[in-house]
């Protein structure tokens, strides 16, 4: 207490009082060395509290996809949120990551996302909050976890859409788009002519489309620390521009393509299973349309200008070449 007012808080049970006694006396001495070296007293913050600060912070700031949303609940809503921030060991991490592979159906790049935002969280709190946060017990834990297997990056996709594959769905599609709400056909061929994702399909607008430049504007570009805002326009060929043209274009809609991108991608699915195609996804049909781009022979700076990455080393992640398609130069 300072002037008959309380500064600080803290508290611990013990059976003996030789105990408590001694655990007073360790703490104010620490708490005297604290002020002593103009390091400020905090009182006991629970991981729970920096995952609420960075909840609250990108509220109205910056859009989070799904799994994000998804990842941090989880993580609000373990045992581990309520232990101390600061007091936070290598063994609590191990055993929450360990408890998530064991018990849940969670695999090991799913529980690595688990300890990648934690970090963010705490390097937010460090800012926001000046605590002392324990990104050394982070790193240590994730380090340890990664040799043993427990967590793990996820592998990279290389399903490439088969010829076969690709005349079968379009077959199946063309046949069922008459009494279907959803064009399938020309939304699948504008995936393979554009490389685009099958939100930003459905959130494609009319009068973002330039038809004579052959470009068109997307809002909220998908972006590893910058989406909302991140307007980007990408190039429209020849092609994809006849597709868009053949839409029917209602007053009042705004969208080329006004469905929901979830029941894109059952329909897209629900395709596989009939005909009996395995492993494929509608995303696979983005790596699909990177990869024939090279195959054309576009550069690294052109095909950017279709799937708009910023990076050969993101790029190439879309990218999976036939040997038998490499031209003879």
């Amino acid at each position: 207490m300072e002037n008959g007012t309380f500064v600080h808080r803290e508290s611990q049970t013990y059976r003996r009082k030789v105990l408590a006694n001694e655990w007073l006396r360790r703490r104010e001495y620490e708490m005297d060395q604290e002020r002593a070296s103009s390091h400020a007293v905090h009182k006991k913050i629970s991981v729970g509290e920096p995952l609420r600060d960075y909840v609250s912070a990108a509220e109205n700031v910056t859009e989070w996809g799904r799994s994000k949303k998804a990842d941090i609940s989880r993580l609000q809503a373990s045992g581990r949120a309520d232990l101390q921030a600061t007091k936070l060991t290598v063994q609590d991490l191990m055993g929450y990551t360990k408890k998530r592979r064991t018990e849940g159906e969670a695999g090991p790049a799913t529980v690595l996302n688990d300890m990648v935002w934690l970090r963010q969280v705490f390097l937010h709190a460090s800012a926001a909050r000046g605590i002392d946060a324990p990104l050394q017990v982070l790193d240590r834990a994730k380090s340890e976890l990664l040799r043993t297997r427990v967590i793990a990056k996820p592998a990279q996709r290389s399903r490439r859409l088969l010829p076969e594959e690709e005349a079968k769905l379009l077959e199946h599609f063309s046949s069922r788009d008459g009494r279907a709400s959803i064009p399938m056909r020309d939304i699948m061929q504008f995936a393979l002519l554009t490389a685009r994702r099958q939100e930003e399909i459905c959130r494609l607008r009319w009068d973002d489309v330039d038809f004579e430049k052959g470009v068109a504007w997307l809002d909220d570009v998908k972006h590893p620390r910058m989406k909302k805002g991140n307007r980007r326009r990408f190039r429209v060929l020849n092609a994809a521009a006849d597709i868009i043209k053949s839409q029917s274009r209602e007053e009042g809609v705004e969208f080329v393509f006004p469905y929901n991108n979830r029941s894109v991608g059952a329909a897209f699915t629900r395709a596989c299973h009939v005909l009996g195609i395995e492993d494929l996804h509608f995303h696979d049909l983005r790596h699909e349309a990177t990869s024939r781009l090279f195959e054309k022979g576009y550069s690294i700076q052109e095909v950017a200008q279709f799937t708009l990455h910023e990076s050969w080393a993101t790029l190439k992640r879309y990218t999976h070449l036939r040997p038998e398609n490499v031209p003879e130069k």
